[in-house]
């Protein structure tokens, strides 16, 4: 019964991809992470999966099988994972960094920032939603509220603690 949970909700989210239909704009760099994470699920993961699943399978009955049903599972997790991950390439837009410029805040471009209040100085990478592990995705409120901005300009950003107001003090590369 738990399998059939697994495929609805794994269909659910693939109708949802589909709807969105979002452009996921990426750095080449990012390009190639994904495709190597993809790589290795469908190579190395799936295969330790099914080798889990049959070893769980050899293990008698399947309606009392904890083991059998963990690894379907993880089997119905790691195809979702591996379904978002198509998604998102298939949707993907390279962008060519040779093309940026620094004038106003964009995707892509390094930003120094310095917090009015206490003259605190940051820097963040503008980045795509499927790069974002260590940089700022530009879905974010932060990335959102300096999209635009030139060097100089002061955003006002709403936190989770409030407003905070952020100087822009330089954009690059």
């Amino acid at each position: 019964m738990a399998h059939v949970g697994i495929l609805f909700c794994l269909y659910d989210h693939l109708k949802q991809l589909k709807e969105e239909n979002i452009m996921a704009y990426m750095s080449e760099e990012g390009y190639k992470k994904l495709m190597a994470e993809l790589k290795e699920l469908e190579t190395v993961e799936r295969p330790k999966i099914s080798a889990a699943i049959a070893e769980a399978r050899d293990k008698g009955d399947l309606s009392e099988n904890a083991e059998y049903d963990a690894a379907k599972e993880a089997q119905g997790m790691l195809e979702m994972r591996i379904n978002k991950l198509k998604a998102t390439i298939a949707d993907a837009k390279i962008i060519d960094e040779s093309k940026l410029k620094t004038d106003s805040v964009q995707i892509l471009n390094k930003v120094e920032l310095k917090n009015v209040k206490n003259g605190m100085k940051m820097t963040y990478t503008i980045v795509s939603e499927s790069e974002a592990n260590l940089k700022v995705s530009v879905n974010t409120p932060i990335a959102q509220g300096l999209l635009g901005k030139k060097v100089g300009d002061v955003a006002e950003i709403t936190v989770p603690q409030g407003k905070i107001a952020l100087e822009v003090v330089n954009i690059s590369i």
